[in-house]
C-alpha cells in the first residue's frame, strides 16, 4: 500500500469503514434480530483483517469501532458483579501456528512447558457465559461474564435452570468453589 507521510491511499480507509460497517451489521442481526448473516468464519475472518488494518494505519482507529469492544457493560438494572477470577476470551486461532502459540502463551501464564499442557476440544455452541460461585457448597452467586471482569449479577435467573445446581453433590464440597461456564 502506498503511503505519503500521514497521508494513505484512499482504499485502505474505505476497506475499514466497508468491514466496520459489515461487522456492525453482523453483530446486530446476530444479537438483535437472531439472524444470523455470516459464518462465525467469516465474521471472524473480516473482524481479523479490521485489527491488522487498524494496527498497520492507527490513525484510522476510533473509539466506536468493533475492534475497541471487550465483552459487554453489564447492562443497567442488573447489579454488578466483580469476578473473583477474570473470565478471560480466548482469541481465534485459523492454522497450526497460532495453536502452538496460544499454548504457548498458556504455558508461559501457568509457569510450566507446553509439553505440559493437554486441551479438550468441542464445537463451539452458541450461549451465554456465566461465572457460578458456590461457598459450603451452595449457590450463592451467578453472574454473566460481561466485560471479564464486571459482569450483571442473575443468580436468581439461573436458579430456575434445572441444570445450574443449587447445591453441589457429594461429601464435603469444597469451601469455596467458582465455576465459569459457557
Amino acid at each position: 500500500m502506498r503511503q505519503t507521510g500521514s497521508d494513505q491511499t484512499p482504499d485502505v480507509a474505505e476497506e475499514i469503514a466497508r468491514l466496520r460497517s459489515e461487522i456492525e451489521d453482523a453483530n446486530y442481526r446476530y444479537y438483535v434480530l437472531d439472524d444470523p448473516a455470516l459464518s462465525d468464519a467469516d465474521y471472524d475472518r473480516k473482524f481479523r483483517r479490521l485489527q491488522e488494518l487498524e494496527a498497520q494505519h492507527p490513525e484510522q482507529l476510533t473509539a466506536d469501532s468493533p475492534t475497541q469492544r471487550v465483552g459487554a457493560k453489564p447492562a443497567d438494572g442488573f447489579e454488578e458483579v466483580v469476578h473473583a477470577i477474570p473470565m478471560l476470551s480466548l482469541d481465534n486461532a485459523f492454522n497450526a501456528d497460532e495453536i502452538s502459540a496460544f499454548a504457548q502463551r498458556v504455558a508461559e501464564r501457568l509457569e510450566c512447558t507446553a509439553d505440559d499442557l493437554e486441551f479438550s476440544c468441542e464445537p463451539k455452541l452458541d450461549g451465554a457465559a456465566v461465572s457460578l460461585v458456590y461457598e459450603q457448597g451452595r449457590l450463592v452467586s451467578g453472574a454473566t461474564r460481561g466485560d471479564g471482569r464486571t459482569g450483571e449479577g442473575i443468580t436468581s435467573n439461573l436458579r430456575t435452570l434445572r441444570s445450574v445446581p443449587l447445591v453441589l453433590r457429594g461429601e464435603n464440597p469444597p469451601r469455596f468453589w467458582k465455576f465459569g461456564a459457557k
